[in-house]
């Protein structure tokens, strides 16, 4: 088998599950929403900008179609002889200057209604007998001071120029000085075409612009704007100043500039930030979002639904499993499942079935015949114990006990009234629950007893919490450990012998501790006998320890402690912690 294939069998379904989710859904999902938003927002830009250089190049077109408008009316104007005759002609009555502007000029003042976009047309003369109105006016050195009018005397063409900017801010002209005519050129002839500002507003501040367009001289400086940011009307604004403040989002598209010579250097330039070239983008995302989400959210829900089909079903199948190793033989909950899955928890709950069937046809016959042998011995020592009278003994220690006090012998009285008490106890088969009072009790008649054996050799000390004398254990779960305290520790030392017992509770248990300074045992000797613990199949030695050991597992299984520990010739400690349980 592959290598590959291997290594998925040591994932649990879960993972091999998420696995499958993250490389086959989650992540070819997001990547294609991912690429899906990226194409379609490239696509959008793209188009955007396609179409605002549309609308730029129009604007552009626009402006040129106005400042050729001015160029055709001014060369009308240039070629014109008898306008050339009528500015050189001397004037010598008013009278006559007012008939030959009748003749001459005032038929050209209908071109200003023809062409909307040109606001006035003057003209500029030297000639100092024509009357200055209508239209008509003089060089003066105020005219010649002007920049235009110097711009006008180094070329040959004419000139475009935003004249006065300070009171007509927004007013363009088309200059022109009329020269074609060698021959009558006795006087200086200027004409002036001032184009419509309404009209350049409405070709630069196009609705379908979201951005801002520049109208750029040859020197950079911002001749028109619709930018409201910077006060071009006033003062000259460098274009590359306002490049230098424009933001990380903003685009600049390209520069148009324009054909004409009399335009030279000049150009058009548009400006728009990303997010008006992404707005229907972001208009759209919403859609986008809930698309991308339906698409992410539904393959999800399905994977999950049937990943957790499998998932649970399997896992329930292993917990029934595991229980059965536990001889638990309990049937899954079947809903007829059609799939793998439910014909293996069919076959599972069959094979059960058959289990439950052999263990209630061999292991319960096996349990009664075992059940019928220990009956069987039971019986046999009932019939010993009927044997022997118990109330023939107790009678017997009474009457010993009333002629000692009689004799006035208090002492063997007290200790033979102990070993009636731990006799008594010894023989009342069917209790199995004491209080901790109770097994006190029967501790002390016990240590009075070896006290009066040995004497001043032996002392003990009890100590028990309040609280603690009403709660339930088995019934001699610490007497043995008294027992052996004193018979193999403190008989065994030719010292003087202590032993001390504890008995209180902590939060929800009974703690026993008995500690005594009597000969101790060897590390091997405690180790053999903990293992011995261990050994189920046969008492042997240590029966008293063994014998608590036993009873305190079948009634607290796990649930409780039990340790011992001992050095040579320093004793012994024993601590049993247990249950509480009350009455």
């Amino acid at each position: 088998m592959l290598p590959s294939i291997n290594l998925f069998n040591n994932i649990r379904l879960r993972n091999k599950l998420l696995i499958l989710y993250i490389f086959c859904v989650f992540f070819p999902i997001v990547v294609t929403n991912i690429v899906f938003y990226n194409v379609t927002t490239t696509n959008i830009k793209n188009q955007k900008m396609h179409d605002v250089n549309l609308v730029l190049d129009q604007i552009t077109y626009d402006f040129i179609s106005v400042v050729d408008q001015a160029v055709g009316i001014s060369a009308g104007f240039y070629t014109d002889s008898r306008l050339y005759e009528y500015f050189d002609e001397n004037y010598e009555r008013t009278i006559d200057y007012i008939e030959a502007y009748d003749f001459y000029l005032r038929e050209y003042n209908s071109y200003t209604p023809l062409y909307y976009s040109i606001q006035d047309i003057s003209f500029y003369t030297n000639n100092p007998t024509v009357l200055y109105a209508g239209g008509v006016r003089p060089i003066t050195d105020i005219t010649k001071e002007q920049e235009w009018f110097a711009e006008l005397s180094n070329v040959n063409h004419p000139i475009f120029v935003r004249t006065n900017p300070i009171v007509e801010s927004e007013v363009f002209s088309l200059i022109r000085e009329l020269d074609y005519y060698k021959d009558l050129n006795e006087r200086k002839k200027i004409i002036k075409i001032d184009l419509n500002p309404v009209t350049i507003r409405q070709i630069f501040n196009n609705v379908t612009f979201q951005g801002n367009v520049y109208l750029i001289n040859n020197d950079r400086v911002v001749e028109y704007s619709t930018d409201n940011r910077f006060d071009w009307r006033e003062e000259n604004i460098h274009y590359n100043d306002i490049q230098r403040q424009l933001g990380d989002d903003m685009i600049q598209l390209d520069e148009r500039y324009l054909p004409h010579n009399y335009l030279e250097g000049w150009r058009i330039v548009g400006t728009i930030s990303e997010a008006d070239i992404l707005e229907e983008l972001y208009q759209s995302e919403r859609f986008i979002f809930l698309l991308a989400s339906l698409n992410f959210l539904i393959p999800t829900l399905i994977i999950v639904l049937i990943s957790r089909s499998l998932h649970v079903r399997i896992a329930r199948l292993l917990h029934f499993m595991k229980k059965m190793k536990n001889q638990n033989f309990e049937e899954i909950p079947y809903h007829k499942d059609e799939d793998e899955i439910g014909e293996l928890t069919n076959e599972f709950n069959n094979m059960t079935r058959t289990i439950k069937k052999l263990i209630n046809e061999v292991y319960i016959a096996n349990i009664q015949k075992k059940d019928l042998e220990l009956k069987e011995k039971q019986a046999q020592l009932s019939a010993l114990q009927s044997q022997i009278n118990p109330h023939f003994l107790f009678n017997a220690l009474e009457t010993i006990r009333m002629r000692s006090l009689i004799k006035g012998e208090k002492e063997t009285a007290k200790i033979i009234q102990n070993m009636a008490k731990i006799f008594r106890n010894s023989l009342t088969w069917g209790k199995d629950w004491v209080t901790v009072e109770e097994e006190l009790a029967l501790i002390e008649c016990f240590l009075e007893i070896q006290k009066y054996r040995f004497g001043e050799k032996l002392e003990y000390t009890i100590e028990i919490e309040d609280g603690t004398y009403e709660n339930i254990i088995p019934n001699m779960a610490f007497l043995p450990f008294v027992e052996n305290a004193s018979i193999h520790g403190i008989e065994s030392v030719k010292e003087k012998g202590h032993i001390h017992i504890t008995i209180k509770q902590i939060d929800s248990e009974v703690i026993f501790r008995i500690v005594d300074n009597g000969a101790g045992m060897e590390r091997d000797k405690l180790d053999r006998i903990l293992n011995n613990l261990k050994n189920e199949e046969s008492m042997g030695e240590n029966v008293g320890i063994k014998n608590v050991y036993y009873r305190l597992k079948l009634y607290y299984s796990n649930n409780f402690s039990f340790s011992i520990k001992s050095n040579p010739g320093k004793g012994t400690i024993v601590e049993i912690k247990l249950p509480r349980e009350g009455k």
